[in-house]
Formats: structure tokens, sequence, C-alpha cells
């Protein structure tokens, strides 16, 4: 297909999309977003329960509509023979399957991997789950917030806190899984090019908050084995806080000795880039105190605009905390398309993240809405698996097709 021909880069893949929520959700979104025709099977009566969450306007869902852009909504009663008969007849006509039902589940229902391979063998199927498919974990009810206690995530972001831990006020798990979904599956249709063959994707927040760590795991578990201490704690990277500014808190960091130096310059006292107390990360550590408070005093006695004007001149990392209510009406956001409005048919025009993913190609972004439930049964039913009207008239009539229109 010529470039000048497709709507985006996965235009002409399929996905049978069975989630609710949110990491399940965000992955068939951003494949949604890429060109891709997602068909969004809803279990009959309320479907996605993601609907049911915060209401703006008319039982619209916000929650619902941003993580269900792009997808044409088909509700069935899967409770009901003919309805699974028709997923199974679906699964042989699309290229991906994403669910992300308690580990177990989908194979009871008769849709594991090993059936559905058998009716597509090229077919891409993704599993999301909070523990993965595998392991003592695997069958335990999870959220974002569990898998990430799990995975030292919480324990993390409270680093420099005392007292009980706080969990955050975004849901990083969740999306970031969906953005591991995308790519595996991605690759996999790659793989699935070249060889022909479709595979089974078993993705986790577990496995996606871990991965987070980087390098400090690695170092820790060196000390551990050295020291024979059940604990150990690296040394603080400084400065790299969250100081306050006039209007703003503003986050500063200068991790290295060269960026440190840059800031000295900045706060008008470069003779304490090579100041014995401070000349090298682990001087900088053994004085933290001093360092925190030399930057807030420059920063009190200097107007916040003109010290992050300041701090961008010497090329030092800086940026002002904003709230997500700034954040949405930043113009440097919005110019980026980071932030981008668009609009709902029920909500009216609303602020939403824009395509994290960007390609030449496809500069722009597709302009796309949130189904309503059951919106799309007739055209689906009739192009995938060419059904007649009087057919789609009698499995409404006996209830294994439903739709509300908002």
């Amino acid at each position: 297909m010529n470039p000048g021909q497709m709507k985006h880069v996965l235009d002409g893949f399929r996905v049978l999309d069975i989630t609710q929520f949110i990491a399940g959700p965000t992955a068939t979104r951003l494949l949604a977003q890429m060109g891709a025709e997602v068909i969004k099977l809803e279990l009959a009566p309320t479907g996605d329960r993601a609907r049911l969450l915060p209401l703006l306007k008319d039982g619209r869902s916000s929650h619902f509509v941003h993580h269900n852009r792009g997808k044409k909504s088909l509700c069935l009663d899967l409770n009901q023979p003919q309805a699974l008969e028709l997923t199974r007849r679906m699964v042989a006509r699309v290229d991906v399957l994403v669910e992300n039902f308690s580990p177990g589940t989908i194979a009871r229902m008769g849709l594991g991997y090993d059936a559905v391979s058998r009716l597509n063998p090229r077919l891409v199927m993704c599993s999301i789950s909070t523990f993965g498919q595998t392991g003592r974990l695997a069958s335990l009810t999870g959220f974002d917030f569990i898998g990430a206690s799990y995975a030292a995530a919480i324990s993390a972001f409270n680093a420099n806190r005392e007292g009980q831990p706080i969990l955050p006020n975004i849901p990083i798990g969740d999306v970031m899984t969906g953005v591991h979904a995308v790519g595996a599956i991605a690759c996999a249709l790659l793989y699935r090019e070249r060889t022909g063959k479709g595979q089974y994707l078993d993705i986790s927040l577990l496995d996606s908050y871990f991965n987070c760590h980087e390098v400090v795991t690695a170092d820790l578990h060196r000390r551990q084995l050295e020291s024979g201490l059940g604990d150990a704690h690296g040394t603080s990277i400084v400065p790299m806080a969250v100081f306050r500014g006039s209007r703003h808190y503003i986050c500063i960091m200068a991790p290295q000795d060269h960026l440190w130096r840059r800031l000295c310059d900045a706060i008008g006292r470069p003779e304490l880039g090579t100041d014995p107390r401070f000349v090298d990360h682990a001087a900088r550590a053994r004085n933290q105190t001093d360092v925190i408070d030399l930057i807030q005093s420059w920063l009190d006695a200097t107007e916040e605009t003109a010290a992050l004007e300041i701090l961008e001149k010497h090329h030092v990392p800086a940026a002002p905390v904003l709230t997500l209510a700034d954040a949405i009406q930043d113009p440097i956001l919005l110019e980026r398309g980071t932030v981008r409005a668009a609009t709902d048919r029920i909500l009216g025009e609303i602020r939403v993240p824009g395509l994290p993913l960007r390609f030449s190609d496809f500069p722009g972004e597709m302009d796309v809405q949130a189904p309503f439930l059951g919106e799309h049964n007739r055209q689906i039913l009739s192009d995938y698996l060419n059904l007649s009207a009087d057919e789609i008239a009698a499995l409404e009539r006996s209830g294994v097709l439903q739709e509300k229109p908002n």
C-alpha cells in the first residue's frame, strides 16, 4: 500500500479488543490512533465498566472517552453460545486480539491462545494483567498500585518521604504497560510478516514497573553481596530535587559534575564549581544540606520566570512543577501536540493527550471518536461476517446483540 493512500502507519490491520478500564484500552487506543481498525468487543449489558466512571454530561464518562477514541463498539452477551460463536468467527478475521481479563478467564470462555490460534494461526494475541500469566501471583486480583507495590515502585516514589507511603495520582503503570503491549504487538506483527506465524504475548504491570529500576538494582544487589547486608542505599544524587519558586515549585537536576558547574555559574557562584565541598558527586552528597540551601536561597531572591530563563541560558535542566490545570493550557505543550483539543459528540471540546508516537510520513493526528455502546454492531457483523440485515435483527431480538445509543 502506498503511504499516500494510508490513513496512518497501521492502516489495514484489524484488532479485536476485549479489554476495559486502562491498561488494555491504552494499548488498543494507541493502535487505533495509528490507523488500525479496532473492534471493541463489550460485554452486555453495561459494556466496558469504565463507561460508569465519572460522568460529566448526559451519562458520558470522560474516562471512557479518553481511552476509547478511534474504536468501533460491538456489544455481545457472551453468556449466550451464539455470541461466543460470533466472537470465534471474528477472531478468524483479525490480526490481533488483546484481552485483560484475570489470568485463566479467557481460556475458560473457550478463547485461550491454544483455541484461537487454531482458528487463526497468524493471530497475535496479547494478554495484559497485573502479575502476568504465570507464577504464584498470577491468580491474584490486582490493579496498577498493587503491581507497583510488589515491584518496589511505591517505595521508590516515596524514597525521600518519611511515614506512610502515598500513592501517585496518575495510573503510570497502566499506561506504561499499555505502551509496552503496543511495542510487543508491533514486534510480533513484524515477526509474523517474516515467518507467517502468530504468537502469544504475556504483558504485566509487575514486569513493566520493575523494568523502570534500571541500573540501581544491579548496584544494590552488588552492595548486598559485598556487605552481607539485607538492605543498602545508594549515594544520593545531589542536586536533584524540587525547590520553592515564587509561583510554582521548580525541579532542578544537575546530577553530573559539568552540570553542577553550570548551575554554579547560573546562580552567580562560579567558585563553588571547584569548591572541595562540592567538587564531585560524592562530595555534594556529603554536603547535601548546604547544596540545597544555596540553591533555595538563590531562588528566594530571584523572580521565578527570570530564574528559569537564567537556568535555561546556562543549559541547566530545570522545569516548573506544573499542575494538570497548568499543563492543559500551556502554549508550549499545545504547540507540540503533547496536549491537543478534541471534540466529543456529547462532551463537546475536550483536552486530551496527543499521540506520543511520532511518524514522519504521518505528521498529523487522526480525528477519532469514542463509540457509543454497540454503535457499530450492524456494520461490524455485516463487514466481517457477511451477516444479512435479517440475521442481525434476529440476534438483536434474542439479546445476543445489544446497544445503547447515548
